[in-house]
């Protein structure tokens, strides 16, 4: 295959043939000593980053995204600086990588659009490409290339324009995290998240009574913690006036909920050990009780009491069912 398959999309074959991953630093590159060497500030970084772009032709806008334009986000030393440039081809920056060399040294690094690639799927390097990249002195930059022509700033609320040098990027509104707000709920979607949460116990019972702890702990945190943090957040957005982010993850709701709340939140992650599981999908199952009722009660929905209680019911009886038994009940 050449440089572009049958759509003219530039592929990851023809990356392969056209570098070393390695020399040009795709994966990860040679460790260095990391003792001894300052960690440049956000001044020396934004510096930086605007002048690679104005010395460069090739890069006719840059703008910026992520937590550093969020005003609501608390600044921290591990904060990544997401940055996109905007050019007039993406194909140069994509065959020689080593132009990223200017920005520092670096640990190692990904650039997700070809993982994706690796993975089976299809992506387009002409309409965007990514560079992930942990520096020696403890920064971290997000970088992406994007065409002219594909350069779309309006959809993500928190971007900022930081430089334009042909006025090709539309006026935006001052960054905003309103889109990564708590949103009001439904009734049905109230419904939904209790029916997710009560129904899928079943699973967690089953599997901590035949002790499969990768199993229950999958279900436990991807699917049955999403309904718990749901109906926190509704509780929290009723509270606020549906105002507030509380982050990715939710790892920010601690913020908003009472300590006793944020502590036993924290208690419904366990370790490895199946009676251990067990307390934590109990705390798990007092706090989703509570907080229905009370959710509920703010929005003046109806809550399915008969489910959870005849869930909550199977599920201690599961506890108790000896490993001989022959029937569930």
């Amino acid at each position: 295959m050449g440089l572009r398959n049958r759509e003219g999309v530039l592929t990851s074959d023809w990356l392969k043939r056209k570098m070393s991953l390695k020399e040009k630093g795709w994966g990860t590159c040679r460790l260095a000593e990391t003792r001894g060497q300052d960690m440049r500030s956000e001044q020396e970084m934004m510096q930086l980053i605007l002048e690679v772009a104005q010395r460069d032709e090739r890069i006719r806008a840059v703008y910026m995204n992520g937590s550093r334009t969020n005003k609501n986000v608390k600044k921290d030393i591990f904060q990544d600086y997401d940055i996109g440039y905007v050019v007039t081809e993406n194909k140069p920056f994509i065959e020689d990588a080593s132009w990223i060399d200017v920005f520092g040294e670096r640990l190692y690094m990904q650039c997700p659009d070809i993982l994706d690639t690796w993975m089976g799927e299809e992506r387009n390097f002409e309409e965007g490409f990514g560079w992930l990249i942990q520096f020696k002195d403890g920064n971290r930059l997000d970088l992406h290339v994007v065409p002219v022509e594909e350069a779309d700033i309006t959809e993500d609320k928190l971007c900022v324009v930081l430089l334009d040098k042909d006025g090709i990027l539309p006026q935006i509104p001052e960054a905003t995290d309103e889109d990564y707000r708590v949103k009001r709920p439904t009734e049905k979607e109230f419904w939904a998240a209790c029916n997710e949460f009560w129904w899928c116990l079943n699973n967690v019972a089953k599997g901590l009574w035949r002790e499969e702890v990768p199993y229950v702990q999958d279900m436990l945190n991807h699917v049955i913690r999403n309904q718990l943090i749901k109906l926190l957040n509704w509780k929290i957005g009723f509270e606020t006036d549906f105002q507030v982010s509380t982050g990715k993850s939710a790892k920010e709701m601690y913020r908003w909920l009472p300590a006793d709340i944020w502590e036993r939140f924290l208690r419904t992650y366990s370790g490895g050990k199946v009676a251990e599981i067990w307390d934590a999908v109990f705390v798990m199952c007092d706090l989703f009780e509570e907080t229905a009722h009370e959710v509920a009660g703010k929005y003046g929905f109806l809550y399915q009491q008969e489910e959870a209680t005849n869930s909550y019911a199977y599920l201690k009886h599961v506890r108790e069912l000896p490993k001989e038994a022959t029937a569930v009940y």
